[in-house]
């Protein structure tokens, strides 16, 4: 790389050079981000039957979400999952790094190694989030390629199998602002250096579930209305720690329904409104459940924010 230093000492003509090899390589960039683009163009049919999902990530997926989605869906809807802490796509798939957390996050019923599991093809669809902080994991950890490569294994055992990259959230107190970081990170990360580099390598479209983008949008009307049904703002959607305090990034109940309601919209190409709301957690005890005005401003925000996430959330209409 070329410091200021060395730039300044550089005659015109070399910095014309140097300034002309870096317009080639945006121009590069950008001719392969509209080839992927156009890898979305067709979008997705909503599948005919219950679906079998898999779920490849860390503890944003959770047992709760998933399980909640597995309420919402049709009959016969079944999942599975590898979990960690923390855990970037690069630790689930390389054998000699450790996954931390791997005993605890997997110790439920629901728990299929992954690379076993997408080499079955016993999964009709495949969803995969990468750890957070994401800036960090396309940085250290190369993101989009790992999501490439648990893509492609599962394309490899199954050519029609469905592909997904759930996205997720930093914490809600964010210095640089939860709402703003929601809103530029989506474009710049999770579709620029991730799912659209990752689709052009595997040659398929690799959809995005817009958790964060959902979250985001039904914190802000809460913040905004001061509270809709029986929940109050933001923080309404978030766990609380074993003192008491607001988890500034993992989900309450009424948040993990949030996000499964996104999933089910997103996986099915299906409009939300009008689902249950009174569901259970993954151990079957009855979860705190948002109220029927709660509910219904969730499931509105869900169908508007995936319909406005096409072409790469899928939809067609």
């Amino acid at each position: 790389m070329i410091s200021r230093r060395g730039v300044m000492g550089l005659g015109a003509a070399a910095v014309a050079g140097v300034a002309g090899a870096f317009a080639l390589r945006g121009m590069r960039t950008a001719a392969r981000l509209d080839q992927a683009r156009a890898l979305y163009r067709t979008g997705l049919m909503p599948p005919q039957t219950a679906q079998k999902v898999y779920h490849l990530g860390h503890s944003l997926v959770g047992r709760d979400m998933p399980a909640m989605l597995a309420q919402l869906a049709p009959a016969g809807h079944d999942f599975a999952s590898q979990l960690g802490w923390g855990t970037p796509l690069r630790s689930h798939w390389e054998p000699q790094v450790e996954i931390n957390g791997y005993e605890t996050e997997n110790a439920h019923p629901k728990f299929a190694p992954a690379r076993d599991s997408l080499q079955s093809a016993a999964f009709d669809a495949v969803v995969m989030t990468e750890m957070v902080e994401l800036k960090d994991a396309i940085k250290y950890h190369d993101s989009a390629a790992y999501l490439a490569k648990w893509a492609a294994l599962a394309r490899g055992a199954r050519a029609d199998v469905r592909l997904f990259l759930y996205e997720t959230w930093h914490h809600i107190d964010d210095p640089a602002g939860f709402y703003d970081r929601i809103q530029t990170d989506f474009s710049d990360l999770w579709l620029e250096k991730l799912a659209l580099p990752a689709a052009l390598d595997i040659g398929a479209p690799i959809y995005v579930i817009p958790g964060g983008q959902v979250l985001a949008s039904m914190g802000y009307a809460l913040d905004i209305a001061d509270g809709i049904g029986n929940l109050k703002n933001l923080e309404a959607l978030m766990a609380r720690t074993p003192e008491g305090a607001v988890d500034t990034i993992h989900l309450s109940d009424a948040g993990n329904y949030l996000i499964a309601l996104t999933h089910y919209a997103t996986i099915y190409q299906r409009d939300p409104r009008g689902l249950r709301f009174a569901l259970r957690r993954a151990d079957g005890t009855p979860a705190d459940a948002p109220d029927a005005e709660a509910a219904a401003m969730m499931q509105g925000i869900v169908w508007d924010t995936v319909r406005n996430m096409r072409p790469y959330s899928g939809l067609t209409v």
